[in-house]
This record gives C-alpha cells, structure tokens and sequence, in this order.
C-alpha cells in the first residue's frame, strides 16, 4: 500500500514498517521457506509499486500471481488484518492493471528476443561453451554482422554456423581458425536450449523493453506478469531469458540518477536457478549489471528460499529485505539460517538467529534503508495483507484482458527474410550451380568419349578398307596368276597340238615322198 512517498510493508511492535520509494532501486530480497508467505510479500510490494505509478515485472512460477487482475475476496480472515493493519480507510479490495506474457506462448502474450539481441557473450555463457567454443561463437557473429546475415532465431544460428564450417579455410588468414570440433560443440550445446522452449523465445517479432514500462489511464503503473510455471522446469531457457532482460535494460535504459521513483521493478522468483551451477564469469556478469542498472532507476528483487542461494557478490547489492521463516534441521541448514541472521543490522531487542526460526506465516524479519540509505536494524514484521485476489484469475478474465492490452502486436511469429533464408538459397543456387557444372563435365566427358569412339570407328574403317583392299589385291593376284597359268596352259596345248600338227604334217610328208620314190 503507497502513501506519501512511503510503500507500507507491515506492523513491528505496532509501528508502521515502510520502504522509502526513492530508495527502491537499490534492489531487495525476499526470502525464506516454501510456504512461509514470499508469494504474498512480493504481491503486496507490486501492488504498491503500481498504486506509485511504478511499472513492475514479476515472474509467476506457481501460476496464483495472475489474481494480481481480480480483486480480492473479502472473508472474515481479511477484514480481521485489514483492521489489525490500521487501513480500514484507504484499503479496497480491487484490481491492477495486468498485462499476461509467455514464452511459450499459452497463457500470455510471446516473449520473444533476437540470437543477435542476446549476443555471443550471453549466449556463451548460457551454454557453458568452453573458451575455444566461445571464441568460435564470437568468429560466427562477426562474419554473420559482415556479410549481412541477421541472426534472429535458432535455424538462423545454426545455418551460419554450418556455412562458416563449410567455408573455414576462406575465413582462416581474415578471421582465425575455426574448426569442426568446435562448430560441432556449439551446435550440440544449442540442443538442450531449443528443447526447452529456445525456438519459441528467439524470434520476431522481439519485445521492445518499453512496452513494460507502461502505466494505465488512472495512472497506476503496468504489472507484467510472466507465466513461469513451465518456464522454471526449463533452467537454461529461464536463466537465458533473465540474463537478456537485464543486459537489455542495462543497455537500452538512459542514466537517470537519483530518482524520486523507480523507472520499473523486477521481481525474479525461484532466482536460485540463476546462479545453480553459474560459472564465475556468469556471476560477475549478474553482479555488473545488478551493480550499475540501479543508475537507470531499475530496482531487481530477487525472491527464493535462502539468502544462500545469491551469490555473495550480488547479495551485497540487495539493501532492502524481507527474511520469512526458515526450517533449520541440518547443520547446513543451521549454517544458512546464521548466514541470513548475520546479513541483518542486528536489533538489541531480540536474536535474529532464533526468531527466523520462529516466525509464522505472513510474518518477517525486514530491513529497508530510510530516506538517506541508511540500513535500518532488523524489525519483526507482519507483512500487509494484498487487495487483489489470493489466487489464480479466471481464464475467461485472462483472456479478456490479453484481448484489450494493445499488445496483440506480439501474437504472430514472422518469419523474416534472415540468414537461414539467405543461405538456403545459396546453397540451392550452389547445389543448381555445382547441378550445371556437374552436367557440363558429363557432357565434355561424352563429348570426349564420342570422339574418341569416332577416332577409333575412323580407325576401324581404315583398317577395315585396308584389309578389303589388301583381300581384293591378294584376290588380283591370285586371278591374274591363275590366269596366266591358264594361260601358259593354254599355250603349251596350243603348242602340243602344233607339235603334233607338225608332227602329222612331217609324217604324211614322208609318207608322201616314201610313195612317190618308191613309185617312181
């Protein structure tokens, strides 16, 4: 509940507890064990950053948030707080202007982000790919931004990496050695991510980060919800999706100093599995922007169950907050119940360490700065009761409201004219190209072999009209030699008859003259 620059988070001994608005981006926790009332502590703080005409953002991973839409109920319970309170005469049960988001698109309106929004560096990270691979991510981008292929969803990330693979060696003595083994381990580490949901979180049309920062006609400022109940079962996608949104702020939001208001207010729930396994440099990354986006009137509130599960280096940028119970059982348990108590500017009245034990539902230990940034000591503090509704809105409402919010806009994908459409169509004009010469080669190659066949048919004919022509010249021969056998045949019986012609002849000459000697 806001009033006077003051947003009233509860009673302590039966003084009011506030948070000073001018002091809110200095960022803040809430913590403690499941069921103890985080949920309830981060919807009052959202109502009243709203009633401050502070847009807020907060994830809701359990699916109850969305009531943020409806007003509250009233029961016996609540008019008893709403009196313990003191509030009886500003307190109305009502409804905030709620606006739905989804990555995955079922209930809320996308949440898209470009490959290139996110980077090579965030998206390293993200992937846990190893300094080689990373170098390799960054070599991609750079040859991707120089040849005009805009990276926009995960087929696009993969179609360059894939023709930088295929194009290594032009690249080589340009931009550095890029080998398979790494492109391969890129590309397997994207895998998990697109499984998750990553192919309907990149993509256009991409969120423009001001659509957040929005109030209503009335003034109140905008609550974003973000349907997280599947989102949180998918680690990488979250902690790709929370990581972008801060470095988009951080890069996008101007300095604005010291404000009397913040420009907009994060709520990160389950934020443990931001820092789950973090490498150092994803730490340091966080730490940076938590550190310097408070200079653009950004406040994060990070929500989970111990102050353990922030990273030391970023705890220490979170000034103003609520400690609900934790359950200490295990000595690591005990351990991070001292942890929390330790973090605390302790109160002479009491030992933080025992009371965290101790607090029931709805109760906390907080500390917010006052209106010089000053810590103020730890308070036992019953934490204001909402006045939206305590549970999950009505589909119907939902609906309605995604309906009527202006922001329709993000409902369609468009599938742009980016860098897998560009290098499909390189790679058909290649594969019709390397067709053509292929076919040109087959034909020369035909070409070739007819000639060759005509050589060797010309070849053929020749030998053939030699061996006909030595066949008939052999044939000549052979008629002609015959021939003048015959011939001499014919001359020796000519020559045989004329013999015995003359033979006769002399004989009958003889006889002639025998006869006339012999009658004379």
């Amino acid at each position: 509940m806001y009033r006077d620059g003051k947003i009233y988070m509860g009673l302590a001994d039966g003084q009011k507890v506030c948070m000073e608005l001018n002091m809110c981006n200095r960022h803040g926790l809430i913590a403690g064990a499941s069921g103890t009332g985080k949920t309830i502590t981060m919807k009052a703080m959202a109502e009243s950053f709203s009633d401050a005409g502070v847009p807020v953002f907060l994830c809701d991973v359990k699916g109850d948030v969305s009531g943020l839409a409806m007003p509250g109920a009233q029961s016996e319970s609540m008019e008893k707080r709403i009196d313990k309170f003191g509030i009886r005469d500003s307190f109305q049960y009502q409804a905030y202007p709620v606006t739905f988001w989804d990555i995955y698109q079922e209930n809320g309106h996308p949440v898209r982000a470009t490959v290139s929004d996110m980077g090579p560096e965030i998206l390293s990270r993200i992937l846990g790919l190893t300094p080689a691979q990373e170098g390799v991510l960054n070599i991609v981008f750079r040859i991707a931004d120089d040849k005009g292929l805009i990276l926009v969803d995960l087929k696009d990330l993969k179609a360059v990496l894939n023709y930088v693979s295929e194009h290594r060696k032009e690249y080589l003595t340009t931009y550095g050695n890029v080998t398979p083994q790494s492109i391969g381990g890129v590309i397997r580490a994207l895998i998990p991510l697109e499984s998750q949901g990553g192919d309907l979180f990149f993509g256009e049309p991409d969120l423009d980060i001001f659509d957040w920062i929005r109030t209503d006609s009335r003034g109140k400022g905008m609550i974003n919800i973000l349907d997280s109940v599947k989102l949180v079962q998918n680690p990488t996608l979250y902690a790709s999706f929370l990581l972008w949104m801060m470095a988009e702020l951080f890069e996008r939001l101007p300095e604005a100093g010291d404000m009397e208001k913040p420009k907009l207010v994060f709520f990160f729930d389950e934020a443990h599995m931001l820092f789950t396994d973090a490498p150092r440099v994803l730490i340091q990354r966080i730490e940076q922007v938590v550190k310097l986006i408070r200079s653009k009137g950004v406040g994060i509130y990070f929500v989970t169950q111990s102050p353990g599960d922030i990273p030391d280096s970023v705890l220490a940028q979170l000034s103003n907050r609520v400690q609900h119970a934790l359950r200490a059982y295990t000595p690591a348990e005990q351990k991070a119940v001292r942890v929390a108590a330790q973090s605390f500017r302790a109160n002479p009245a009491f030992k933080t360490e025992d009371v965290i034990m101790e607090l029931g539902v709805g109760h906390a230990l907080t500390s917010f700065l006052d209106d010089e940034g000053v810590p103020g000591i730890v308070q036992q503090t019953a934490i204001i009761c909402p006045q939206s509704l305590m549970g999950p809105v009505d589909e119907g409402v939902r609906r309605s409201l995604m309906a009527n919010d202006s922001m329709a806009k993000y409902d369609e994908y468009v599938d742009n004219w980016t860098a897998y459409e560009v290098l499909t169509d390189l790679a058909e004009a290649e594969e019709k190209e390397a067709a053509l010469e292929a076919e040109r080669a087959q034909l020369a190659k035909e070409r070739e072999e007819f000639e060759k066949t005509k050589e060797k048919e010309a070849l053929l004919a020749q030998k053939q009209r030699e061996k006909e022509e030595e066949a008939a010249r052999k044939k000549k021969e052979k008629e002609e030699e015959a021939a003048a056998k015959k011939r001499e045949k014919a001359a020796e019986r000519r020559k045989a008859q004329i013999e015995r012609t003359l033979i006769n002849t002399g004989a009958q000459v003889l006889k002639r003259g025998l006869f006339k000697t012999l009658f004379k």
